[in-house]
This record gives C-alpha cells, structure tokens and sequence, in this order.
C-alpha cells in the first residue's frame, strides 16, 4: 500500500513519520485523534504523493445499516468540502471503523458484519474521484483490512494490534508532547451524568427541583434575575477557588509506561468536593444566557483548569430530569479545553452539548470555529474585553450590550475565515477536523424537563 507521512511536531520544526503498512496506520489512529476512538467511523484526508495526513473527521457509526449509505456519501462530501475550504482537495483516503463486539460476538464478526459499510465509503469517494487506499476494521484488539488482499500481512483471523507504546509512532509522539486521552468512552463519561448509587442521584435531584423552584421565578421574572448571576457567579467562583486547591490525580499508565489522562480519582475528589445544594444552584444559573457568558471568562491563565474541572462535576451532576441542563456546563467545558489547546476534550464536550441540544449557539459557534480554523486567541480577547467593560460598567444593559458585541464578534470572524478559505464551491457544512462530529449524535429525549433556559 502507499506510504503516509504525519508530522508530530510543530511547523517550524517538524518531524515526519512515514507509515507503510496497515499495522503502522492501525497503531497510528490514536494519537491521530488525540484519543481511542470507539464505535466510530474516522476519515482521514491525504494530501501530495507521499500521503500527507490533513483533515480527520470522526462520527458514531450509524445503528440502522439503513443509514449507512447515506451517511457514507454525506462524510464524503463533508471532508472533501472542508479540505477544499481550508486549501487543497484531498488525493486520498484512509478510514477506520473501530468497534468492539458485543454480545457474545467476536470481533471477526463485526469485520464481517461492517463489510457493507466499508463498500459505501468507497463507493461515496469514488463518486467524488477520490480513491480509498485503505479502510481498517478495529475490534477486539485487532484489525483487519478491507482493502489488502496479501493474507501474509492481512491474515483472515485478523492481526494483533502493537503493545501501546512500543511502535515508532507512538515513540515519535511522546517526542512530540502528543498526549493520548484514553478512549472516547472514557472521556465521555467524565461528562456524563455520574453512575454512583441511587441515593445519590435522588439527593442530587431533590436539590436541582429545589434550586429549579427557587430561582426560575427569578430569573423569568427579571426584577431579581441580575442577583441571581451575582450569587451564581460568587458560587462558582467559590468552588474554582476550592478546586484550585486541590491537586488532580496524575494520570494513569497503560501499557509501555504511556501516561493516559481521565482517571476517575480526580473527578470522584472533585464530585466529594462540592455539595449537591451548590452544584444544583450554579446549573440552574447557568441556564441563564448571560450568566454563561459571565462565566465564560474563566477560560486562561491559573482559572482554566480548575474551571474545567468545575464544569465536569457540573456536567456529570445533571441527574435523572434535568440531563438537558448539562447542556450550558458542558459547553464551558468545551471552550475552556480549547482555550487551554486541548481539542479532543472540548469536541468531546460540545459533541455531548449538541447531542443533547443540537440547536444550542453557544456550543455550535464553537464547533464551527475551530472546524474553520479559527484561532481560540480570537475568542479570548473578544472574553477580555467583555470583562473589562462589565467590570467598569456594572450595569445590566452595559453587560447585556457587551454580551450581543461578543456573540456578534464571534460569528464574524467565524464568517470571516470562512470566507478566506473558501474555494468557489463553498458550502455551509463546517469543515471536518479532529474529534467528534458532534452534530449527527443523537438528540436525547426532551421529556421531563424541569426548570427553565433562557436564550442559547
């Protein structure tokens, strides 16, 4: 098969690794997307004779095989037009289906079972005249490859993925500083509503019905909705403050010595750090527009990470009812990861955001900016700014006028860069890039909702 090349550091001094064969491109994939991808169809785009890797996107593989030709057609026509967006059109193709087996089933049988779905892909880039030099099943520890019909290199039973660490990939990685973060799963359920005992999630409702029924008058009022986002924002700050002090765990080994982040010892120290009276009145809060974007400030310096940490816990507290309210908290989540650099985290995050609400602005501006290319420094000054302005003009309509100037700075210069890279097929689809391609998720039930949001 041809050879691929994937720089691991930064342009000025770049290091390349060339990738020969489908063992090398398997065992490349994580640190590809920055974590292990699972029940996912990724795309890969290359660029120049030597396969130069560009954009990736990544989607949940569709449960109906009904689905699957469409689908495949549309992720087609989704990264050709993004890459062509952000300058070239692709020269090729590699796409992954990473899936392990479930019940009772083997990961032989998975291969087998996603065969139709790996044709549609080739077939969607065919029709773009893109050729597919390679689509990989990843199950069960192992791969296979639709493509290579060499049974030396690409035996039936499949072939055993590489020990975590031990390949030149991954050796050129660690070089690089590219941190891997586990797999999707894990990093999904740092967001997701926390899995403990029944008597836990019962407190934590109670306290949400009980801040819900406290505070929504409030806030639909109007008369007292400012002093809500006064004592909001002082809770928040509060459990930043608490957070700050306390240390996370250190990451976890794998396998080879790698450091993998995501271990469930800092979230559940972070969980016992707040109380289900304070969580419960800063989600509420938070439901309001411009307390979010009041909160939003807190996305650099010594305040990221703390923040970041807070807006889990927040995320994860949203039990039983009250899921969709995980929707705010979770996208700060994702605009401090990307404000700290951390992509993969924050298209994790506002993945789950859009998942649960896909008509939430807040989380699909940001989705689209850095699926343009838009640099997070641009967003931050737009924060600074905002913040100066409230802090010497404390009135409510200076913040409510300073909140409208940065939603609209944002779509500009979202519109912007778009319009720079545009070719002269441009289309509204954003372009693809690393992570998860959150829109396409499936929306949660909206039944049961308590509480109130205020503006997206």
């Amino acid at each position: 098969m041809n050879k691929h090349t994937e720089p691991t550091r930064p342009a000025d001094e770049q290091q390349q690794v060339t990738l020969r064969s489908p063992a090398e491109l398997a065992d490349a994939l994580p640190f590809l997307m920055g974590f292990h991808p699972s029940d996912s169809v990724v795309l890969v785009a290359l660029h120049g004779d030597e396969g130069r890797f560009g954009g990736r996107l990544r989607l949940g593989i569709p449960r109906s095989p009904r689905e699957w030709e469409p689908v495949s057609a549309q992720l087609a026509a989704c990264l050709v037009e993004g890459s062509e967006r952000r300058g070239s059109r692709p020269d090729g193709i590699v796409a992954f289906l990473c899936q392990d087996p479930e019940n009772g089933a083997t990961g032989r049988g998975v291969r087998d079972r996603l065969q139709p779905l790996a044709q549609f892909i080739r077939t969607g880039f065919g029709r773009l005249d893109i050729p597919v030099h390679e689509v990989l099943c990843i199950s069960d520890g192992r791969f296979w490859s639709y493509c290579c019909p060499d049974t030396r290199c690409c035996p039936p039973e499949g072939t055993v993925l590489a020990l975590p660490g031990t390949s030149v990939m991954a050796a050129a990685s660690a070089y690089a500083g590219i941190q891997v973060r586990g797999s999707l799963r894990e990093m999904e359920a740092r967001l997701e509503p926390r899995r403990g005992s029944t008597e836990m999630a019962a407190s934590q409702e109670q306290a949400l019905d009980e801040a819900a029924g406290a505070l929504v008058p409030l806030i639909l009022g109007g008369g007292d909705r400012a002093q809500v986002g006064v004592s909001t924002l002082r809770t928040a700050r509060e459990l930043i403050d608490r957070l700050a002090q306390t240390p996370p765990a250190p990451p976890r080994r794998e396998g080879g010595g790698r450091a993998v982040e995501g271990d469930g010892e800092t979230d559940a120290a972070d969980d016992r750090l707040i109380a289900d009276e304070e969580a419960a009145a800063v989600i509420v809060g938070l439901q309001d527009r411009e307390i979010r974007d009041r909160a939003a400030r807190w996305m650099e310096g010594p305040d990221a990470e703390p923040a970041l940490r807070l807006w889990r816990a927040l995320a994860r507290r949203c039990v039983g009812s009250y899921a969709e309210h995980a929707v705010p908290p979770l996208a700060l989540a994702g605009w401090v990861a990307w404000s700290r650099g951390d992509e993969p985290t924050a298209r994790v995050a506002l993945g789950l955001a859009l998942r649960l609400d896909p008509t939430y602005t807040f989380a699909q501006l940001l989705h689209q900016a850095f699926n343009e290319g838009l640099d997070a420094e641009t967003l931050r000054r737009c924060m600074r700014g905002e913040r100066d302005t409230a802090g010497s003009a404390p009135a409510r309509p200076a913040r409510r006028a300073t909140t409208k100037r940065a939603g609209k700075l944002m779509k500009r210069a979202v519109r912007k860069t778009t319009v720079k890279k545009a070719t002269p097929r441009t289309v509204p689809s954003p372009g693809p890039r690393p992570g998860p391609t959150a829109t396409r998720g499936r929306a949660a039930g909206r039944s049961g909702r308590r509480g109130t949001k205020t503006g997206k």
